[in-house]
C-alpha cells in the first residue's frame, strides 16, 4: 500500500511540474507586439498600429484599408520600438 501511495505521489508531482511548463511556454509565445503599439518595417520606416494580438503572438493591423495578420516570428523590439523583419513590399503582399 506504501508503494502505491508513494507512486501516486511522484506521478502526481510529474503532472504539476508539466504545468508550469506550459504556462511558461505560452507566455514565451506571447508576443512582443502589445495593442496599439506602432510597427515599423526594419528599416525604420511607420507601418501602422497593433489593432489586436493573436494568442500565437501574431500582430493584427488594419494596413492600406484591409487587416493583415503579422507572424509573431517576425516581430522584435529593437531599441523600445516593435519591429518587423518583414519590407513593405512583403507587408503589401498579406492577406
Amino acid at each position: 500500500m506504501k508503494k502505491l501511495v508513494s507512486i501516486a505521489l511522484i506521478a502526481s508531482a510529474a503532472a504539476l511540474s508539466v504545468v508550469p511548463a506550459a504556462a511558461m511556454a505560452q507566455e514565451a509565445a506571447a508576443s512582443v507586439a502589445q495593442r496599439g503599439s506602432m510597427l515599423y518595417t526594419a528599416d525604420g520606416k511607420r507601418v501602422a498600429n497593433v489593432y489586436r494580438v493573436t494568442q500565437e503572438g501574431d500582430a493584427q493591423l488594419i494596413y492600406r484599408g484591409k487587416m493583415i495578420t503579422v507572424a509573431a516570428s517576425t516581430l522584435t523590439d529593437a531599441g523600445g520600438k516593435l519591429t518587423t523583419s518583414l519590407t513593405a513590399d512583403e507587408l503589401r503582399a498579406l492577406r
